[in-house]
């Protein structure tokens, strides 16, 4: 287990970097899975105070600086565009949650993503080598996140795929996915996010975990 895993002994502090569609879900379902949340966007707090009292009560809305500093989790819910701006000391010793998505169509071509030979998230863990990241929520909207919720056992409950290199990173990520309602299939290491992406198997799928696991294991083989 590396040092970003090592002292989460407790329930992870998760801050969430990204106040627009994303992030403010996903602060939202964390929050009611009883974890405690910081929200941020790029600058003042106080610009996004009213949309975190509205939309993700619970919250806390701060510098992202903060935000970080108070936190185990941190969610990278920004568009990928923006991601050239993250200064990786930031992040530093941190679990690094990535839900970004190159999709050319939508962000444009991204230089820094357009070398084939890695998936976009072993791009964003060669750009943060201080932190461990693991690829999830990515593939799953983010109206879809909050309505397809499930408890533990039930038939209805979605899959969702996490991907990283640090094991220890995985399991504790793996537990919150679990915790906010969803199924948990583990990757085999973060080139397996690949799999995640757009025009992978599971991209936008709704599978419950068996249908899941044979979907990614099928491409995989």
């Amino acid at each position: 287990m590396t040092g970003a895993t090592s002292a989460l002994q407790q329930a992870p502090r998760i801050a969430v970097l990204g106040a627009g569609h994303v992030g403010p879900v996903i602060a939202r379902v964390a929050v009611e899975a009883g974890y405690q949340v910081a929200i941020a966007a790029s600058g003042d707090p106080e610009q996004i105070a009213l949309i975190t009292q509205v939309l993700v009560p619970g919250a806390d809305p701060r510098w992202a600086a903060d935000a970080v500093q108070g936190s185990d989790i941190v969610v990278l819910a920004i568009p990928l565009h923006k991601f050239a701006g993250v200064d990786p000391s930031l992040v530093a010793g941190k679990v690094v949650v990535d839900t970004m998505n190159y999709w050319p169509p939508v962000d444009g071509v991204q230089e820094m993503f357009e070398d084939r030979r890695y998936g976009s998230s072993e791009i964003v863990q060669r750009r943060l080598p201080r932190s461990s990241i693991v690829k999830t929520l990515n593939h799953i909207g983010y109206h879809e996140l909050d309505d397809d919720r499930r408890p533990a056992g039930s038939p209805e409950r979605r899959a969702l795929g996490v991907a990283g290199d640090d094991p220890g990173a995985v399991d504790v990520v793996g537990d919150v996915i679990e915790r906010i309602g969803y199924d948990t299939v583990r990757l085999e290491g973060l080139r397996a996010g690949r799999l995640l992406e757009p025009g992978g198997p599971v991209f936008g799928a709704s599978l419950r975990r068996s249908a899941f696991e044979q979907a990614v294991g099928a491409k995989a083989a």
